[in-house]
């Protein structure tokens, strides 16, 4: 199963948004998503911070900020071409 990553931390109101959206998405694609805390992780913190929310699908970045449900379907769709 493909997994989808977003790069997140608490009162972020565009993590918020992000993660409702991937969500709405897995109601129409098969995919596993993953909510990591940045704050959890000082390397993360350190690579990620001026631009969460951060999504990657198969550990491959694909977007942050504002978030385009294109975007994701289309790494999703290059993903499970190669499965």
């Amino acid at each position: 199963m493909i997994t989808v990553q977003v790069m997140s931390r608490n009162n972020c109101p565009l993590c918020t948004e992000a993660i409702a959206q991937l969500r709405n998405l897995q109601r129409d694609y098969n995919f596993e998503l993953e909510v990591i805390d940045i704050y959890q992780d000082d390397q993360l913190l350190e690579k990620y911070q001026l631009m969460i929310p951060v999504v990657l699908v198969e550990d491959v970045e694909i977007g942050y900020g504002h978030i385009e449900d294109q975007q994701v379907i289309s790494a999703i769709d290059t993903h499970s071409n190669k499965l």
